[in-house]
């Protein structure tokens, strides 16, 4: 089963941290990501753009709506995500616990639909 982990972290702590620390994240992310890769757990994923530069669509009586920024305005803001497969929830929460920024931030994990 395909699971979305999707990665929430708050953007004013990480555009706080030096290079130094920077660097040290994206070395993490790169470990962990190749460990997924090698396991057979990975399918997809990226770290976006911060949320500056979103646009969230609405559609409205059937006029198109838009606005700058994300839907929301949250503590932590959505940074990334891997769509991994896993046997079980067990397995994904497992991979989950794992990404780096689940010591600072949050992993939500979602079983992805499947449709017949």
């Amino acid at each position: 089963m395909q699971y979305l982990l999707l990665i929430y972290r708050n953007e004013a702590e990480y555009g706080n941290m030096s290079p130094a620390n920077r660097k040290q994240l994206s070395a993490e992310y790169g470990v962990y990501t190749q460990s997924i890769i090698q396991s057979g757990h990975f399918k997809a994923g990226d770290g976006l753009q911060p949320t500056s530069t979103a646009t969230t669509v609405r559609v409205r009586d059937g006029k198109m709506l838009t606005t700058d920024g994300p839907f929301a305005e949250t503590r932590e803001q959505l940074g990334g995500y891997y769509l991994v497969e896993a046997k079980d929830l067990d397995t994904a929460i497992g991979l989950a616990a794992r990404i780096p920024g689940a010591k600072s931030g949050s992993i939500e994990v979602r079983p992805v639909m499947i449709y017949d």
